[in-house]
């Protein structure tokens, strides 16, 4: 059976055509499925009889399967959702007073090794299909429906109405699949999103960025966390192979093509590592040339993370000398941390095929 989250909307018009139905059918389909979130053909009423039975025949619509379901005390949801073989990916929603922001998976782990992000240390399994991205768009939608306080929206009405490509994984390093369901997203015949209001952030894989700017460019957000090379080659290794000069050149190249005139640097906060004034001054220079905000990100911890939070203060001080050179520079509020949603703190259940796991567990015995 094919899963039709699988197909975009030119996809599903080509898709249907085959079995000999009229390319109209397609988009009263796609406001079937995205707009009145509805998988069953039968109730689909305004589309023909012969057409429903042939829906039923060669395809379905197939969402990822819900393991957990957690609600925090200030309102952040998370559900950690089946992706088979013993594999599971998290997924958050975040109501906020005039926005309701999704925090979106594109992987299954993580196969890069930032030393303070909980999901890197479970090691990396597999890409997620474009279903399973936008998957996890419809299931949100349609769970959050239930919930009280959304039950008097209309069924087109937005409960989502910001994405942000934050959740587990690398986005850029499933570049196919995470574009696919991006510009799913965007179209007005599926989600309609504005570009302004889905961002990517990326620890900064720099060909895929300047593909990005090309193919799908959308707000952008670049996980830096560190001002010089050094330090950060160490907590983003990455860096290695993109280093920073070339990582602010593929950000002011971006900036030419982007739906805002600014790049958002995430900045995680850790304890006499990244936190000093002068780290402050060097980020200042680092980014002097970049249309910029910063985002100040408290870490979360995590079980044998080996890192600790700034304190309050330390990070009121680096944000004053940040703000004082003229750089709009916010401090993240934590969100969902009774229940391991915020930022870092995404695990899931993964298969790892790295063996970083392994390697982690035999360090810490060494200890």
């Amino acid at each position: 059976m094919d899963n039709l989250l699988d197909l975009n909307r030119i996809e599903l018009t080509e898709y249907i055509q085959k079995f000999g139905h009229k390319p109209f059918r397609a988009k009263q389909l796609l406001k079937w499925i995205y707009h009145f979130g509805e998988r069953d053909f039968s109730q689909m009423t305004d589309l023909a009889v012969p057409f429903r039975n042939s829906l039923n025949e060669m395809s379905e619509i197939k969402i990822p399967e819900i393991e957990l379901d957690h609600l925090s005390t200030d309102g952040t949801r998370k559900w950690l959702l089946d992706m088979g073989t013993k594999n599971g990916i998290e997924t958050v929603f975040i109501p906020e007073k005039n926005r309701g922001t999704l925090c979106v998976s594109s992987q299954v782990g993580c196969a890069l090794e930032c030393t303070f992000c909980s999901t890197g240390r479970q090691g990396f399994n597999r890409n997620l299909t474009s279903s399973e991205i936008i998957g996890q768009l419809w299931l949100a939608n349609d769970k959050l429906r239930e919930q009280e306080n959304y039950k008097i929206l209309k069924k087109n009405e937005r409960i989502v109405t910001n994405i942000v490509m934050m959740g587990m994984g690398e986005p850029l390093a499933n570049y196919k699949h995470v574009v696919h369901a991006l510009e799913m997203m965007l179209d007005d015949s599926i989600y309609g999103l504005s570009r302004r209001k889905v961002t990517l952030s990326t620890s900064g894989l720099v060909p895929a960025i300047d593909k990005l700017s090309h193919d799908c460019p959308v707000s952008l957000a670049i996980s830096l966390h560190a001002p010089n090379n050094e330090l950060r080659n160490e907590i983003v290794p990455i860096n290695k192979k993109y280093p920073l000069d070339e990582l602010m050149r593929s950000c002011i190249a971006y900036i030419e093509r982007a739906p805002r005139d600014f790049i958002t640097f995430e900045y995680v906060m850790l304890d006499n590592i990244n936190d000093t004034i002068n780290h402050a001054k060097e980020l200042i220079a680092l980014i002097k040339d970049v249309p910029s905000k910063i985002n100040l990100i408290p870490f979360n911890p995590f079980p044998k993370s080996g890192y600790s939070c700034s304190n309050k203060i330390k990070i009121k001080d680096f944000q004053k000398v940040l703000i004082d050179s003229g750089i709009v520079t916010t401090i993240r509020k934590t969100r969902g941390d009774d229940i391991d949603a915020a930022c870092g703190q995404l695990i899931g259940q993964v298969q790892d095929k790295t063996k970083r796991t392994y390697k982690i567990k035999n360090q810490e015995n060494l200890i």
